[in-house]
């Protein structure tokens, strides 16, 4: 994925400290089916996580993507999974199983890692923008619908009401938004990773029309101020092609792809 030599050690360190348990923080309840884990998160949610599929050949990862499935519809309250798949593991078969169950590619992400420092003096604040935290309820749910907007969406409660509740568990989570004229352009979270040295950016949005002012940049460096201020050293980010090569110029390294599988309620595949 990339010719830098710490590519195969943080991408060691991704795959040793942040799958399975990181995973699944602020999860409902977890149900482990041989290597995966099988999430059930607020909203209606599930989600599929693992640290490897222990060496299964293509029959058996068909049936591990049949029994996630299978686990998750008999359950009732979920209406929407995740498999959240990586470029360098070693699954074959999973992406054609995973069609026929049902589950749509979303767009494939650069996964990201380096240190925070290189990410704080890139933040040059534009002119007319100001970075905050989002912390009062109908500015969370602001913010949740405008990033829906970003990602060309309908605006679904059912994300903010998550939102609400991940920032409500105290737990050192963190939602940031850029404004123009007091309105939300762009957000984006900060998640720490308990027990480790790393930090994620999660869902980061920027409205189109405000696109290439360095907001987005700015946004990413409050929050690496906020996470070294916290004592974290090392921040990761699933990072969309706007995204990455910001980062990039910041010192992170890109150690593979991630791409998100998702089977909506009534899909047409068994």
């Amino acid at each position: 994925m990339s010719a830098d030599p710490r590519a195969a050690q943080l991408l060691a360190a991704y795959d040793e400290q942040l799958r399975e348990e990181a995973d699944v923080d602020g999860a409902l309840d977890v149900t482990r089916h041989g290597p995966l884990w099988l999430v059930r998160l607020t909203g209606g949610r599930g989600f599929v996580t693992y640290r490897d599929l222990g060496g299964a050949g293509g029959e058996e990862v068909r049936r591990l993507v049949e029994a996630a499935v299978a686990h998750f519809v008999e359950d009732g309250s979920v209406r929407e999974i995740e498999w959240k798949s990586r470029g360098h593991d070693d699954a074959p078969g999973l992406e054609d199983a995973l069609a026929e169950h049902g589950f749509v590619a979303e767009e494939t992400e650069s996964i990201m890692i380096g240190p925070l420092e290189g990410l704080v003096g890139d933040g040059r604040m534009p002119e007319g923008v100001h970075v905050r935290r989002a912390v009062e309820e109908a500015d969370v749910r602001a913010v949740s619908a405008m990033t829906d907007r970003a990602f060309g969406n309908e605006v679904d409660g059912s994300r903010a009401d998550s939102l609400v509740a991940l920032l409500a568990r105290d737990d050192g989570s963190q939602q940031w938004v850029a404004e123009v004229d007091g309105r939300p352009v762009s957000a984006g979270r900060l998640i720490p990773v308990p027990g480790t040295e790393f930090v994620g950016i999660w869902g980061g949005a920027t409205l189109p029309e405000f696109r290439h002012r360095g907001i987005y940049r700015a946004l990413t460096a409050a929050r690496a101020r906020s996470a070294l201020e916290a004592g974290y050293r090392y921040l990761h980010s699933d990072s969309t092609r706007f995204s990455r090569p910001i980062l990039e110029r910041s010192g992170l390294v890109a150690v593979s792809t991630t791409t998100p599988w998702v089977r909506r309620e009534g899909s047409s595949g068994q």
